[in-house]
């Protein structure tokens, strides 16, 4: 009970960040930058966010037996998160899955319906101790907070499961079986992050097992069928996404451009990339996975698409045949020897 009394100031900050003051804004405000569908802003320093600001409690869910409960892992930061507990637990270990959610670094965070029912699916489906980490979101923090975040999120998980601090992570995560997974921009972070781990570390030794990148938010100057109308799109969002810190071409939104021996230090031992064909994203997905099959890297890659659909499908059609059916996939990976 005092960790949710601890939380509620974050929440409610959360949402005040994530709203924006509507009433606020004054009249002949002007708009700074229209990036809808996601946000307005306004020159006044007003965020009006047009999606992905509603929340819902933490709660055991009837329909696949899941619990959750939010803890706070930064509150200096604001940064929190789910955790997700299946019910079918035995004596052996579960895999232990740290998710970042996706929203273009924008909008979203790991409390809104569509990843709460996404997270109680996967963490029902794959047996995990699922981790869903509530970064914070640009303008008001631009890139690299998102990465400094969800940097941090891991570093906690790991802590957490050695010093026994987190009943649920000592008690049933296994971190021999150490997974990483996110949508969108979520997937653009785990992919950062596994790059990083690569190249730092982790603590106590530890290492990710597989990583999955779910239509994950990579752009750049030219892939095979890139549309060349939304290059010039891409880098000025982008540039809003990171306030102009990084150009469309560094390596954060383009791995392409890494050296063949910074994608052998990706540090993990299998990649998940799954592709939706109507995706304005997939040329960089693929061109992503091809990438990284040809680097000399030591893992295994694997490629999924599914035909007929758009950019994260599965998180609005999450019933539907194909979602179930790119879930499976998922959920094979994360528990395959």
């Amino acid at each position: 009970m005092a960790a949710r009394i601890l939380l509620l100031p974050l929440l409610l900050s959360l949402l005040a960040s994530q709203c924006g003051a509507a009433g606020s804004r004054r009249a002949g405000d002007a708009v700074k930058f229209d990036f809808s569908p996601f946000l307005i802003e306004y020159r006044s320093g007003l965020v009006k966010r047009l999606m992905g600001t509603d929340v819902v409690a933490a709660s055991a869910d009837p329909r696949t037996g899941v619990t959750s409960r939010d803890v706070v892992i930064d509150s200096a930061n604001n940064v929190t998160a789910r955790l997700y507990l299946p019910s079918f637990r035995s004596s052996a270990r579960s895999p232990v899955l740290v998710y970042f959610h996706g929203g273009a670094f924008v909008v979203e965070s790991a409390f809104t319906p569509i990843y709460h029912a996404y997270l109680n699916a996967l963490a029902a489906r794959a047996g995990v101790v699922a981790v869903s980490v509530n970064y914070r979101l640009a303008p008001e923090h631009p890139l690299p907070a998102a990465y400094d975040d969800s940097w941090s999120a891991l570093k906690w998980v790991l802590s957490s499961a050695a010093a026994g601090s987190d009943p649920w992570l000592s008690r049933y995560g296994d971190l021999d079986r150490l997974f990483l997974a996110g949508d969108s921009a979520g997937g653009n972070i785990a992919h950062n992050l596994a790059l990083r781990a690569g190249q730092e570390g982790l603590d106590g030794g530890a290492r990710i097992k597989g990583v999955a990148l779910l239509d994950p938010y990579f752009q750049g100057r030219s892939p095979v069928g890139a549309d060349p109308g939304y290059l010039q799109s891409a880098a000025r969002t982008w540039s809003f996404i990171c306030a102009g810190r990084y150009p469309i071409n560094h390596p954060y939104a383009d791995p392409l451009v890494l050296p063949a021996a910074s994608w052998q230090q990706l540090g993990c031992s299998r990649v998940l990339v799954t592709v939706s064909e109507r995706d304005r994203l997939s040329p960089w997905q693929r061109a992503y996975y091809a990438a990284l099959k040809g680097s000399g890297w030591p893992g295994q890659a694997e490629l999924y698409e599914t035909p007929g659909e758009g950019h994260v499908y599965f998180l609005t059609k999450l019933g539907t045949p194909q979602a179930l059916a790119e879930m499976a996939k998922v959920v094979a990976f994360i528990n395959r020897d």
